[in-house]
């Protein structure tokens, strides 16, 4: 916390050492005993009355005298451009004046024997004060304020925080109790722009001590802090209804505890940074139990301490007979137009993604009579019963596509995971090592379907960014979010992404015109996002004709074969 500079009492003897310029041309009254030049009332030899006094070094002051003493309004011009105006007092700055230091430092407010003393403002650097001084400190309650834009309100102290107060940072974040020489310290609160909150105990501005804290998201972290960190005894509860009870560190599940999933699953055991690790046991929503010791998340010996296989190792043993299965499932193209459709969910360390994949599949299938279909899937749980959603198998997959449909048909692409800033889609299988998907690839992976009218939508953050490198006369893209905007949903609890549920669950259901439907779920989003007080996420499209007339086509030539196959109403009767 910055100090205000000491500012030793002025008297008219310390004024000899200042300096400045502007000395009349009249001849002097008086010469003082110091050099200085008197211009004024001299009464039984003592300063009275109005008058000037010029130094020899160039600073000089004008106002009213009194026995001798600078007394009442003056003004003063001093060494290294220094500049008072305002009130004197038996030589010294008091009562209320202005003062501009040498430095660039300025103090508007009351003196007391040539020291800020009472209410005033001070600046310098872009610091500002506002509230009382008491020798040259602030002191009292007041308001202080840095370049940065971070901020204090409350009581100060020689100078410092002191007592209650509200500190600012400058990211916004907010904290607010009692004050130790500039520290937060003892019980406070804590509030972030975000909507974060924090109550309980701090040391020295960090959390310490018994606390509460819920993240914007609905996440709640109850116990015990040390050094900014939950960690120790505690509890948490997730937006998601997953429950912990047991020991922390570093904000992460650590040593015994019992932890109840959103899933009805329940371990109790040990953890280790966030993992089931060590000997526990996990009950499972059906009635099932695995017990045993457990290293990362997975159970490495059962109860009886023998060795298990590594799922991760199962899992990959089966991934080339799970692909090669759903290749072959393709059926081949007839002269009919036909639907084909391919659903990937990138990101395996959420279910949402997978939930949200599964789902467009089956409506394409439904709704749409897809006639041949591929999922790729990550997830955590499913390696060894469904295809991995890599890019090896992504483009294995669109070969397979463009080998059984024909130049009549149509493909329907859904891809949903996370996106990056670099337009990059992710591709994550825990314990695997996998690249993401930039856009640049994925136009190159679907150049066997150059000759296919295609429909390709992508639910991810900053998905306008792969229009550019997929746009063409034969594909349709639909982008989640702007190129440079955030997509919203991506959570575990949910079955949707924002604007999954907006087009696929509301839009597509109300109407087949992709056009229509896209625009029904960007008002929706749009309408979600606002209530919400997020950034609007601007979904987007790339919508050429030929695509639309082809998929137009096929609704038409689905609603013709419907009508032909159903029976009349004689034929009803019959029955």
């Amino acid at each position: 916390m910055r100090r205000l500079v000491y500012l030793a009492p002025l008297s008219l003897a310390l004024l000899v050492a200042a300096c400045g310029d502007g000395e009349p041309l009249s001849p002097a009254n008086a010469t003082l005993p110091d050099g200085g030049r008197y211009r004024g009332e001299v009464v039984d030899g003592l300063l009275q009355g109005n008058g000037r006094v010029d130094y020899r070094n160039g600073s000089w002051f004008v106002g009213t005298f009194k026995d001798g003493q600078l007394q009442g309004a003056g003004e003063w011009h001093g060494a290294n451009g220094e500049h008072y105006l305002g009130e004197f007092q038996q030589g010294a700055f008091d009562g209320q004046g202005r003062l501009r230091d040498g430095n660039g430092g300025t103090y508007e407010g009351e003196f007391e024997l040539g020291r800020f003393s009472g209410e005033g403002r001070f600046s310098h650097d872009g610091l500002v004060y506002r509230g009382t001084f008491q020798n040259n400190l602030f002191e009292g309650l007041g308001t202080l304020e840095w370049a940065d834009g971070s901020s204090f309100k409350g009581q100060f102290s020689k100078g410092q925080p002191q007592g209650q107060g509200v500190r600012s940072d400058e990211y916004g974040n907010q904290f607010s109790g009692q004050f130790d020489q500039g520290q937060l310290n003892g019980p406070g609160s804590f509030k972030s722009p975000d909507g974060d909150l924090y109550s309980g105990g701090f040391r020295d501005n960090q959390f310490h001590g018994q606390g509460r804290y819920q993240s914007a998201d609905g996440d709640v972290w109850s116990g015990a802090f040390v050094d900014g960190a939950f960690s120790g005894d505690g509890t948490y509860d997730g937006a998601d209804g997953s429950h912990y009870l047991g020991q922390f560190s570093d904000w992460r599940y650590h040593g015994q505890g019992r932890l109840t999933q959103a899933d009805g699953s329940v371990y109790q055991g040990q953890f280790a940074a966030g993992d089931y690790s060590g000997k526990g046991t996990l009950s499972l929503a059906d009635g099932s139990q695995q017990s045993g010791i457990w290293q990362r998340g997975q159970r490495v010996r059962d109860e009886q301490g023998h060795a298990l296989p590594d799922p991760l190792e199962l899992g990959l043993l089966t991934q080339g007979r799970l692909l090669d299965t759903a290749l072959a499932a393709l059926p081949a193209s007839t002269p009919a137009i036909e639907l084909y459709s391919l659903s990937l969910a990138g990101d395996g360390k959420q279910s949402v993604f997978m939930r949200e994949a599964d789902y467009v599949t089956d409506l394409l299938g439904e709704r749409f009579a897809a006639r041949g279909q591929i999922t790729l899937i990550n997830h955590r749980d499913h390696l060894a019963d469904r295809p991995l959603a890599t890019r090896e198998n992504l483009g294995r997959a669109f070969q397979a596509l463009a080998e059984r449909s024909g130049p009549e048909d149509l493909i329907f692409i859904y891809l949903t995971s996370h996106g990056s800033r670099s337009h990059e889609l992710s591709l994550d299988q825990p314990r695997l090592q996998l690249a993401d998907l930039p856009a640049s690839e994925l136009a190159t992976l679907l150049r066997p379907l150059h000759a296919r009218d295609k429909v390709l939508v992508i639910s991810a953050c900053y998905a306008g960014g792969f229009i550019p490198k997929l746009k063409d006369d034969k594909t349709l893209v639909i982008a989640a979010a702007r190129a440079d905007r955030v997509s919203f949903g991506c959570s575990e609890e949910n079955d949707f992404t924002y604007f999954g549920r907006a087009l696929f669950a509301d839009a597509l259901q109300q109407t087949d015109d992709l056009q229509r439907a896209f625009e029904l779920a960007k008002a929706a989003v749009a309408k979600r996002e606002q209530a919400e007080g997020f950034e609007a996420s601007e979904p987007q499209i790339w919508a050429p004709k030929p695509v639309l007339v082809h998929w137009r086509k096929l609704r038409e030539q689905q609603a013709n074969a419907a009508l032909s196959t159903a029976p009349t109403d004689k034929t009803t009767a019959n029955h």
